[in-house]
C-alpha cells in the first residue's frame, strides 16, 4: 500500500470521526463521543505536523483545541485528552 493510499484512508477516517462526533460539546453524557472527537483532532494535529495540513484543511474544519481543553479534569474531558493522544500517536505510527 502506498503512502498516498494510507493518507487517503486516514483522511477518510478523519472526516468520518469528525462528522460522527458533531455536537460533542453538548453531550457530556457520552464519553465515547468526546474520545472520538479527541482522536480526530489528534489525527489532524499529527497529519499537519507531517506536512499534510492542506489536505486536512480540505477535509475538515479543525476545532480550536481550547474548546475541549477546559474540560480535561472531567470524565468526558479525560476521554477527549486520551483520544487526542492516541490519534496523534497512532497517526505518526502509521505514517
Amino acid at each position: 500500500m502506498s503512502d498516498t493510499d494510507i493518507l487517503n484512508q486516514l483522511l477518510a477516517l478523519l472526516a468520518e470521526l469528525t462528522r460522527d462526533s458533531e455536537g460533542y460539546l453538548e453531550r457530556e453524557d457520552d464519553s465515547q463521543l468526546w474520545y472520538n472527537r479527541g482522536y480526530a483532532n489528534g489525527m489532524a494535529a499529527a497529519l499537519t505536523a507531517l506536512g499534510h495540513g492542506e489536505a486536512v484543511a480540505r477535509t475538515i474544519e479543525p476545532d480550536p483545541y481550547d474548546r475541549a481543553r477546559d474540560q480535561q479534569h472531567l470524565p468526558w474531558g479525560k476521554a477527549y485528552e486520551h483520544g487526542r493522544e492516541m490519534g496523534e500517536r497512532e497517526t505518526h505510527e502509521v505514517l
